[in-house]
């Protein structure tokens, strides 16, 4: 089989206007709120590739109760990220699939089980407000050893027939979700399970990190330590596997590195990279690079 595709990143925020706000400052252009039924909102920003990232916040705490009653996986791991990590961060990557119930049982047969499928619908409003509905059929997976991180698949059963053309275009550029960079202290500890969840078998070792070509996009694992040297982040003491980087594909680099620092935006240069520390109401740091 073919290596899967990344199809949106989760980031959890705290507030949904605060993300919107920090969003729109750093050039892109963000969707109208999306509600889920299961106590859960975003404020999604899409990229001309088909991928998306997903600010995330809990909105309806009677919904979110139930839900975890109910055995909702998404919002389980959403709220454990949460306790753990506090209300700003990137908890997950999402890829994408035909077929989720078929992922849905491979995972039961391997180490990665993570509770029960998820099927849901919610409405989607383009950026003329024109709105439709769509539906998802998710399927989980999660090491033991890694509690604040998260993989699953995500099967758009039905796709909002709307406009998105409007909510691509990004005034700084940005074409596409280039990479994504994990940390842990000992990457080559979580390959089996990147590598089975994503169906990447070829892991190419360069620079002292795994690279996992996928799809679309790059997964790249390294240790907390190398962060600081490719990405200018603080190295850190926790254990297991966290999300820390989203690498974006922009056409010109130059000019996004115009629009953030007229936008007050403070931004680091590591060999042909803009990169742009976490902050509230985005919980990664983001690296903008030539697409």
């Amino acid at each position: 089989m073919s290596a899967r595709a990344i199809d949106h990143l989760v980031l959890p925020t705290s507030s949904l206007n605060t993300a919107r706000e920090r969003l729109t400052k750093l050039g892109f252009t963000v969707a109208p709120v999306g509600v889920h039924p299961f106590g859960t909102a975003n404020c999604c920003v899409y990229f001309k590739d088909d991928t998306f990232i997903e600010p995330l916040v809990q909105q309806q705490p009677a919904a979110i109760g139930e839900a975890v009653e109910a055995c909702n996986m998404f919002v389980i791991r959403d709220e454990a990220y949460r306790s753990r990590r506090g209300q700003e961060g990137f908890s997950a990557v999402v890829f994408r699939t035909d077929d989720a119930t078929a992922d849905h049982a491979a995972f039961e047969h391997s180490p990665y089980a993570c509770g029960p499928m998820l099927e849901f619908s919610r409405d989607f409003v383009d950026a003329t407000g024109k709105a439709d509905k769509a539906i998802f059929r998710l399927a989980f997976a999660a090491d033991p050893r890694a509690p604040d991180f998260f993989l699953f698949t995500c099967q758009r059963v039905a796709s909002p027939k709307v406009d998105r053309s409007a909510l691509q275009d990004h005034s700084n550029g940005v074409t596409r979700i280039k990479s994504v960079i994990l940390a842990a202290p000992e990457p080559s500890h979580v390959d089996h399970f990147i590598r089975t969840i994503s169906r990447f078998e070829e892991v190419e070792v360069p620079n002292r990190k795994l690279v996992y070509q996928l799809a679309n996009a790059s997964l790249e694992a390294m240790t907390n330590q190398n962060l600081i040297h490719f990405f200018g982040v603080p190295s850190t003491e926790d254990r297991g596997l966290q999300a820390r980087v989203v690498v974006f594909g922009v056409s010109d680099v130059k000019a996004t590195e115009h629009l953030l620092k007229s936008r007050g935006v403070a931004c680091e240069k590591f060999a042909e990279r803009l990169c742009v520390h976490p902050a509230p109401g985005q919980g990664a740091v983001f690296a903008f690079e030539a697409a």
